[in-house]
This record gives structure tokens, sequence and C-alpha cells, in this order.
């Protein structure tokens, strides 16, 4: 079965998002890489201001990874107001969907609250606030 790993372009705070994620989900970083552990390349300048930025960054999330990077300056920024594709969550227990919920959702825009559904789900969307959006669902039907 192929595996779904998101990747979020970030404009310079994919650190700090990712420090957040850390703080809600748990687990460790499995790769950090900055600008500047980078070979210089003509084709891929990167300026001083931009060397701690991230190339990329993975947390590991359940048997998923979740990956990110900032975007160079050079390269344009990503407009953290378009509708980005969203990132699911299958929630093994109603307690874990409030804990994801209650922590990603701080400080953002809740688009529909986590509540149940007439299809005995429980569900929510909500923007975070790195403007990365995101889908909770509990589904209490879903043995395996």
């Amino acid at each position: 079965m192929a595996e779904i790993n998101p990747h979020i372009n970030f404009n310079g705070n994919a650190e700090e998002a990712f420090t957040f994620y850390k703080s809600v989900f748990g687990g460790e970083f499995t790769k950090i890489i900055r600008f500047k552990d980078l070979p210089a390349s003509p084709e891929f300048p990167i300026p001083a201001s931009e060397a701690d930025k991230l190339m990329y960054i993975a947390l590991p999330i359940g048997k998923n990874i979740l990956m990110a990077n900032d975007i160079p300056e050079f390269m344009g920024r990503v407009n953290e107001n378009e509708n980005r594709s969203k990132i699911s969550i299958g929630a093994e227990s109603k307690e874990e969907a409030n804990k994801l919920f209650n922590g990603l959702s701080m400080g953002g825009q809740v688009e529909m609250p986590l509540e149940e559904n007439p299809d005995g789900t429980y569900f929510a969307m909500f923007r975070d606030k790195f403007g990365i959006e995101w889908m909770i669902k509990f589904d209490p039907n879903d043995k395996g």
C-alpha cells in the first residue's frame, strides 16, 4: 500500500511551525537540513540572511511523516491565504481527536468545530496559526 506523507512549504517559519507541531504530536525530528548545510551553487544561491532557514525537516507522526521546508525569497512567497491542501488526521479515539484539535487549532481559525456528526463520526476542520489547513476525524465504527 502506498504511503501519503504531506510536505508543506513555509515563508521562513518552518522551524517555528514544526516546533509547534512537535509540541502537539510529540516525537522527535528525524532530519533537519538547513540551507547552509548544502554545498554552495551558482544555480541555487542562498543569501546569508537565509542560511539558517530549513531546506528540509521531518516529523514522524504514527506511521507517516510530516515534512516541510522554507521557500527561499528569490523563489517567491507562498500565498498563506490560498486554499492549500488539507492534512487529514484519523484519530484513534475521541480523546486523541480532542487533544489534537485543541493543540493544533490554538491561535488558528476554526472552520468547523470538533463535534459529532449525523454519520457517527467526530470531525473538525480548521486552519492553524501558520495557515495550514487540517481535518481531524474519529470514526468509532472504523475498526482498522
